[in-house]
């Protein structure tokens, strides 16, 4: 008798079909995946590997500083025209008032030696006039006496005539003719005077208006005379020229700078700073410098804010006694303080701050660099302060990262 026979649902055929489209479907996933997660393959020798360390932190920042004068006093042309003579040369030692050169100009010199004939003109004009309020003066006064001594003839007669006539020696016609005289004299010096007065007032106040015009004008000359003396540069102190070269010929503005005079009183560091440290660098802060195998102190006297091709200036001056082998132009390396050390997590410097900003780095996990956000904060001549996103004892790549900055693994080969 026939017997039904259950049909089997898990057969080896069905185990093996479905553990295939397992298999596949795996494989289609880590091929997703790894269509999205972009790998660069890399030669380790190619790349450097730092260490995440934990330590002091000095705050500080190398500068490549030039030694200059402590002060340099600027040589210009009053005066503009061309080089005519050539009288020193660029390092010379001078003095104060050493003749540099002399720049011609000849319409210039034609306009002063003008103006000086015609203001000289205007000051012998007003001399005449003084001279002829003087002489109005002696004519006044020389009248005055005339009239002064009339008027004393007169008085005498007149007091004589009324003596004789009360005892009627002489009679009425004759006294009155001297009375007449008398009081004819009397008015005459008192219309004088007020004449006298009137003038010397007058003459006064134009004396003094003479003075204070003469006065100007001696002055204007003065001036023209010291900008004929002008083209004749001088050294306006004593010191050593320098940056200075002059050429017959040459062409100069008005002010145009021609060179320096260095004045011999001591030297200063000059140095440029990059303007990642432009709200950190203040004055009166410390630094050091090594020469000729001692370290000197030096602190911050002027910070220039004016940024020039990425970098700002700035000048330290020595504490204490300077080095007596500095010379100008002299390179010296400085390290500026900035703050007190701390201890912070520290990476390296590298060219890898250049495609991040320090947002973020390749970090090495297992023989691959992944990318991880962190967080910086200072910086000085050897590491960035870790903030954020890191610890102690990793490894990130310090490197740059241009080749392979768009990925988001680096596979690193041996």
């Amino acid at each position: 008798m026939d017997r039904i026979v259950a049909k089997k649902r898990w057969t080896k055929k069905t185990i093996g079909m479905l553990a295939g489209a397992v298999l596949f479907g795996v494989l289609l996933i880590y091929v997703y995946r790894m269509s999205l997660t972009k790998v660069y393959a890399a030669d380790a020798d190619k790349l450097i590997i730092s260490k995440v360390q934990f330590g002091n932190f000095e705050d500080i920042v190398l500068l490549n500083a030039s030694v200059v004068p402590l002060t340099s006093v600027i040589v210009s042309s009053p005066e503009g025209g061309t080089v005519a003579e050539i009288f020193t040369e660029n390092g010379a030692s001078v003095i104060k008032g050493t003749p540099l050169l002399r720049i011609a100009n000849p319409n210039a010199l034609s306009g002063y030696t003008s103006s000086e004939t015609s203001i000289t003109e205007q000051i012998n004009q007003l001399r005449k006039v003084r001279l002829d309020l003087e002489q109005n003066q002696r004519v006044m006064t020389q009248e005055m006496m005339v009239i002064e001594n009339n008027l004393r003839t007169a008085s005498r007669k007149y007091r004589i005539d009324s003596t004789l006539l009360a005892k009627k020696v002489i009679t009425k016609e004759e006294f009155n003719d001297s009375k007449q005289d008398y009081d004819y004299n009397l008015g005459r010096r008192k219309i004088m005077e007020v004449a006298v007065k009137q003038e010397n007032q007058s003459r006064v106040m134009q004396l003094q208006q003479i003075d204070i015009s003469v006065k100007r004008m001696n002055e204007s000359l003065e001036t023209i005379r010291q900008n004929i003396e002008n083209m004749t540069i001088k050294a306006p102190v004593s010191g050593m020229l320098s940056s200075y070269d002059p050429v017959i010929g040459k062409s100069y503005s008005v002010n145009e700078m021609l060179g320096k005079i260095d004045v011999l009183q001591g030297y200063k560091l000059q140095a440029g700073v990059d303007e990642y440290y432009i709200n950190r660098v203040k004055e009166g802060q410390s630094a050091n410098c090594e020469f000729n195998g001692k370290n000197y102190r030096l602190k911050v006297s002027k910070v220039i804010p004016e940024v020039t091709a990425g970098q700002f200036q700035v000048e330290l001056v020595f504490e204490g006694k300077s080095p007596e082998e500095l010379r100008r132009g002299l390179s010296l390396q400085v390290k500026l303080t900035l703050s007190a050390n701390s201890k912070s997590l520290l990476v390296p410097q590298g060219q890898f701050f250049q495609s991040t900003g320090g947002s973020w780095v390749f970090v090495i996990i297992d023989g691959k660099a992944q990318k991880r956000n962190i967080k910086t904060g200072r910086k000085n001549y050897q590491y960035y302060e870790v903030l954020e996103g890191l610890q102690k004892g990793e490894e990130v790549i310090t490197s740059t990262y241009e080749q392979f900055k768009d990925y988001e693994v680096v596979e690193i080969k041996k």
